[in-house]
């Protein structure tokens, strides 16, 4: 019997490696960043064409090679930065593995052009699938420019699995992103099909963070800075009054190195305990140096988690900086803790003589007297209670419409309206109650609106005609890079809802006319509310994301809880829900409103 294992050809187990570190061109963009960061660059420029499908190219003007080190850059496990095993414990550079340019050669066609400043001529190298096609002096800039062309050109199979160029085009912005916010000191521009996505000149950190998301985050931002004999951490954290929806603008950077760590976002989040709204979550871009022997940074493929020696003291500074920062900054209240509270006098008291107390006492009080029940007297069902009252003083002289046939036949568009019922309030400015023939209709007037505006955006996506009005005065809204190339690619959509909008150049747009409902200078959070939605959805242009921006719509212009209603406007809520193809339900799957009958309330007392 022969033997079966076999060693695998090169070119096979260069394709696999490469399957590891090279999973999208987002990938390829990382690791020739990062290259280029490594090679001392004070300049990156990044070309992409079809979301780096067809073209990826990449210039620096950093180091560059000599004509050996140029063809030894794609060999496997040729690296500049490791000598010794040691090593791999007091890394500061971005690559070490030298498996980047190995892997990218696997699965594209590469041209490179590299030349050290002190050298008269560069070197030209043309490699397909590993396979060297030439090697030539040329003449070229200092530095380094390498293009990636086709990209799995011979993995047809790997190719097929991208996604669509939107989403592709995303992640590259992302990567590129992470990049340009780890080294705010190096010139980066990112140009997409012609066009100038990012030019972000060397800056510091502050003006780095704004560059990238727009000069309305200028305000947003509270910096964090603390020292310890551990680590330093340093950067910004966003106020909470400008977080967000959906997770994104979160980054941690540990020397230098974008990394995900759950157990370190707990931390922050922690330490803005109850100063967030619900289900919303704090911005923050936060540097974190420390000693390289103190973390082991081998531990993942992409580089992108690392492993701390000991990290429940980086846990436990990371929150403590945070929150130092927030109570700094009044943005949380700070608490003095050598101060007794008790004893402590307004202002306005301390210039005030003493005053006798008096005491107060009705003598008409009777105990054994009371028109309310005591179990209601001070709870939230006093209202319920007068309204109950309200009913059965009107009972007789008042015939009820019965409303059995809105409520039961909800899948019906004939429904009748409720505007006959004279008997209806408010619980707390958040549920509106009828009265009906059965018992008391009650409704969440919150998830009743987004309810209604869901369908009504939803019916506008697919086709309907939208209400728009129209702006006095048009306005400019400047948006990130990232944003920007969202708003063109669901420019149609939100066009849809609404939206005048029109490409103004420059990552702006000019805006004409806004859906009816909107606040004069509200626009923009409302657009950056769709968009922060659409983010967390991988597939494009679906029903999937046609809801999304739709819901998110919706939610942001929904009436809230703890709004006064008029009885005009409760009627509104009502007919519109009641015509509504899905009345019961809410987006989140709560019930919009039940129906609390008679006999229900007659249960409550026996």
């Amino acid at each position: 019997m022969s033997d079966i294992i076999r060693l695998l050809p090169d070119t096979v187990a260069n394709q696999i490696a490469a399957g590891e570190v090279i999973q999208r061109p987002a990938s390829a963009v990382k690791e020739l960043l990062e290259n280029s960061v490594d090679a001392g660059s004070s300049r990156i420029e990044l070309y992409v064409k079809d979301s780096g499908k067809t073209l990826l190219q990449i210039s620096d003007d950093g180091c560059g090679m000599s004509p050996t080190d140029a063809r030894l850059s794609f060999a496997r496990h040729a690296t500049s930065k490791i000598r010794t095993a040691d090593d791999l414990f007091s890394i500061r550079t971005k690559g070490f593995r030298g498996e980047a340019l190995a892997s990218i050669a696997a699965i594209a066609q590469v041209e490179l052009k590299t030349k050290r400043h002190d050298d008269e001529l560069g070197t030209l190298v043309i490699i397909e699938g590993n396979e060297v096609k030439n090697q030539e002096p040329v003449t070229t800039p200092a530095g380094t420019s390498i293009s990636v062309k086709n990209l799995f050109y011979n993995v047809p199979a790997r190719r097929n699995f991208l996604k669509s160029n939107p989403v592709e085009a995303r992640h590259i912005i992302d990567e590129f992103e992470r990049v340009a916010l780890a080294h705010p000191d190096i010139f980066m521009s990112l140009h997409q099909n012609g066009l100038e996505i990012f030019k972000l000149p060397a800056s510091n950190l502050r003006q780095r963070i704004v560059g990238v998301y727009g000069s309305h985050y200028n305000e947003r931002l509270v910096p964090v800075q603390e020292e310890t004999s551990l680590l330093s951490i340093s950067g910004f954290i966003g106020k909470p009054e400008f977080s967000k929806k959906t997770r994104g603008e979160q980054y941690f950077f540990v020397n230098r190195r974008f990394i995900k760590d759950h157990y370190l976002h707990h931390a922050v989040s922690s330490a803005f305990e109850e100063l967030l709204p619900r289900e919303s979550y704090a911005s923050y871009w936060l540097y974190i140096d420390i000693d390289p022997s103190k973390i082991d940074v081998n531990i993942h493929p992409t580089k992108t988690e690392i492993k701390f020696e000991d990290e429940r003291s980086v846990y436990a500074i990371v929150r403590a900086a945070v929150k130092r920062s927030l109570g700094q900054y009044s943005v949380a209240p700070a608490l003095d803790f050598e101060q007794e509270n008790s004893f402590r006098l307004p202002h306005s008291a301390l210039t005030q003589p003493a005053q006798k107390p008096t005491i107060t006492v009705n003598t008409d009080y009777n105990p054994f007297q009371s028109n309310k029940p005591k179990s209601i007297s001070g709870s939230g069902w006093e209202k319920v209670y007068e309204g109950i009252q309200s009913v059965s003083a009107h009972l007789e002289s008042q015939p009820v419409e019965s409303q059995t046939t809105a409520f039961t036949k909800q899948h019906t568009g004939n429904s009748p309206s409720v505007a006959g019922t004279n008997l209806r309030f408010q619980i707390n400015q958040e549920f509106i109650v009828h009265r009906i023939a059965e018992g008391l209709l009650i409704i969440d007037q919150q998830a009743a609106h987004e309810r209604i505006l869901f369908e009504r955006f939803l019916s506008n996506m697919d086709g309907e005609k939208s209400g728009s009005q129209q702006n006095l005065f048009p306005q400019t809204l400047s948006f990130s890079g990232a944003d920007f190339d969202l708003m063109k690619e669901l420019e149609p959509d939100i066009r849809a809802l609404g939206f005048d909008i029109r490409e103004f150049g420059g990552n702006s747009f000019v805006l004409h006319g806004s859906p009816v409902g909107i606040e004069s200078g509200m626009e923009r959070e409302i657009l950056e509310q769709v968009l922060e939605q659409y983010k967390n959805y991988h597939s494009v242009y679906s029903t999937g994301v046609r809801e999304s921006l739709a819901k998110s719509m919706a939610k942001s212009l929904s009436i809230k809880r703890g709004k006064n209603l008029t009885d005009a406007e409760m009627i509104s809520i009502t007919d519109d829900l009641l015509l509504c193809e899905k009345p019961s339900a809410g987006l989140d799957g709560k019930p919009c409103m039940s129906l609390l009958k008679t006999d229900d309330i007659r249960d409550r007392f026996k």
